[in-house]
């Protein structure tokens, strides 16, 4: 038989047994989180995960790098940022290029690899173009991009991506000491690849140079198409004209070596050729690198990629000057 409450009586069972078996139990477990663990007696703490974002960055360092007008240069600080990063490479190297996606890229419209969860990633973002999606604040849009990776961070990991054209045991060894940085997985939209994006991206990348007292940069930079026949031109003038100094060369590695010296030094064309190479190339030559001994194709890509080698001593003075004074502003 159901008890015969009044309503006001109704009313403080229905109270008292909310306090009591609603309101106390989770004051309790609201107490026992307090310190963002779960202890239990006798068994060791759970760790709760935050929902607040946490720094991908080391303390030390501003993400944001510098600005010119509406674009900024910054490091992701976030794994959101990183897929932002992969989405522009996914656009430029498979939907623009001629890049073949492996079925997970193709799924998720990224470009992904192992070597993404080990690297800091520079960005350009456009203040005045934004991108928004269902449920979502619009946000700046990310119009290039840059994988810098650490030789310390490679060495605790698998290594330079590099290493899987280049040899670069002998290098590293010539120069003990010495802290290299890998510069991979370069892209900027079409609409953006000006002078300015270009040195925006310099600018960034000067700043965490001297941030991190790096000594030389490498990586590989690539040609489009995956026939050095039809790259003759360029290939003969990087080789001839721009080839490391022998402290400071790497060879590539001997099954995939492709010679590039097609073509005689005095059949080079060098005005010709500076016009067949690609702008990031022309860009490295500007600023003082030389490149590898041997091309390499990579057809997943669809290009032929040539070592760059930057050693920071080689930078042209007037690019320290022009890099440099900004860049003091913003180093820790």
């Amino acid at each position: 038989m159901l008890p015969n409450f009044s309503p006001r009586e109704a009313t403080a069972a229905w109270k008292a047994g909310w306090e009591t078996k609603v309101q106390a139990p989770f004051a309790r477990f609201r107490q026992t989180f307090e310190g963002g663990d779960l202890a239990l007696p006798g068994a060791a703490p759970i760790l709760l995960k935050s929902k607040a974002k946490r720094s991908l960055l080391e303390p030390g360092l501003d993400p944001s790098l510098g600005r010119i007008g509406p674009l900024e240069v910054r490091l992701a600080t976030t794994k959101s940022e990183i897929r932002r990063a992969q989405r522009l490479r996914f656009r430029v190297f498979y939907e623009e290029m001629s890049a073949v996606p492996t079925g997970m890229a193709a799924l998720k419209r990224r470009d992904v690899d192992a070597y993404d969860a080990i690297c800091d990633h520079l960005l350009v973002i456009d203040h005045t173009a934004t991108e928004a999606k269902p449920f979502r604040k619009a946000r700046p849009k990310v119009v290039g991009t840059y994988r810098l990776l650490r030789q310390d961070r490679a060495e605790a990991h698998f290594g330079f991506y590099s290493s899987g054209e280049y040899d670069l045991a002998p290098l590293l060894e010539r120069h003990p000491g010495k802290r290299f940085l890998e510069l991979g997985r370069s892209c900027v939209l079409k609409p953006y690849r000006t002078k300015r994006t270009v040195e925006l991206l310099w600018h960034g990348i000067w700043t965490y140079v001297l941030h991190h007292r790096i000594d030389a940069m490498l990586g590989c930079a690539s040609l489009e198409g995956t026939d050095p026949d039809r790259l003759a031109l360029p290939l003969s003038f990087l080789h001839h004209h721009a080839r490391a100094p022998e402290a400071w060369r790497a060879c590539a590695l001997p099954e995939r070596y492709v010679a590039m010296d097609r073509l005689a030094k005095e059949a080079v064309d060098p005005k010709a050729a500076l016009m067949a190479l690609p702008p990031l190339v022309k860009g490295y030559l500007r600023v003082g690198a030389t490149f590898g001994d041997g091309a390499v194709v990579d057809r997943q890509f669809g290009t032929t990629d040539v070592l760059v080698v930057l050693p920071v001593s080689a930078i042209s003075a007037r690019y320290i000057g022009h890099f440099g004074a900004g860049a003091d502003r913003h180093a820790a």
